[in-house]
């Protein structure tokens, strides 16, 4: 629907300029704005109940078997004394310190406590491996069950095809240029380019759609040895369960990233008229300014 606008008269028998034309476009489906926010919420927990499960164990190895003597490629762990623990960060050969938020951090009474990740950003919030794996498994299928519907609704409604799909020109090598410079610049688009996806958009799209959700539920699967007595090549395809674990890690911090350039370009392109977009489906289009 447009809003429109016509000229006034002012002092002098000239015309005031006419007012811009609002258009607002109907631009996410019910579909697609109920399974974002079940992601959103989905995601959120899994990342938090993991982290719970993390701590278990707080290193990753690449390998077939993986356990204490193995060599982990990054590890959350103390030095110091038993008494006065510090923190540290390993990833290959470089040490950080991360006292107060990994490795150790303070419990619930406000002590040091060696921990990996810190109770805040865990589920549950104290130490329960068990109670963490439900949480985990549980909305591990929330989220494949959501992501299924989302996918068919995707190809039912054209949604990949008309939305999604990369164009001709979208993949030429100065427009993909062009749209990095744009968003280096802080540049959002307006008018008919706003009423679309740019290419880096719909590059980031696709690869959380077709790489890192189902790399996260494939090496997920991978970790678990009744699926791998069913599906023994999962274990052959990600070269063991500490690898799977490893690439697991990787892809959940990558959707992390990718979650978190989302959230800051929603703020810069105007968190109002973005957020209503994906609540009642209606988005106003940003307006050209005049040259």
């Amino acid at each position: 629907m447009t809003d429109l606008s016509i000229e006034s008269p002012i002092p002098g028998g000239a015309t005031a300029p006419p007012k811009p034309v609002r258009e607002v476009i109907y631009r996410h489906t019910f579909v697609v704005r109920l399974t974002h926010w079940i992601n959103v919420l989905a995601i959120s927990l899994l990342l938090m109940s993991g982290l719970q499960i993390f701590n278990a164990h707080p290193r990753l190895y690449f390998g077939q078997f993986g356990a204490d003597f193995d060599k982990p490629w990054i590890e959350l762990t103390t030095k110091g004394t038993d008494d006065r623990p510090i923190g540290v960060t390993r990833i290959g050969g470089l040490e950080l310190n991360t006292n107060g938020v990994l490795g150790v951090s303070k419990d619930a009474s406000g002590n040091p406590e060696v921990r990996g990740f810190p109770r805040w950003i865990t589920l549950p919030n104290d130490r329960d491996l068990g109670t963490g794996r439900r949480w985990h498994f549980f909305l591990a299928w929330t989220l494949v069950i959501n992501g299924l519907v989302y996918v068919a609704w995707g190809f039912i409604s054209g949604h990949f095809r008309k939305d999604l799909a990369p164009t001709k020109d979208d993949i030429k090598p100065r427009h993909i240029w062009r749209n990095i410079i744009d968003h280096a610049r802080l540049k959002h688009p307006t008018g008919e380019a706003a009423k679309r996806y740019n290419i880096l958009q719909k590059f980031a799209y696709l690869a959380v759609i077709v790489v890192f959700v189902p790399g996260i539920v494939l090496t997920g699967l991978t970790m678990s040895p009744g699926v791998d007595a069913a599906l023994p090549w999962l274990l052959d395809l990600f070269g063991g369960r500490p690898t799977a674990r490893s690439i697991h890690f990787i892809c959940a911090n990558l959707i992390v990233l990718f979650v978190i350039v989302h959230v800051v370009e929603v703020f810069l392109a105007g968190v109002v008229n973005e957020m209503r977009s994906m609540i009642t489906g209606r988005y106003v289009v940003p307006q050209e300014h005049a040259t």
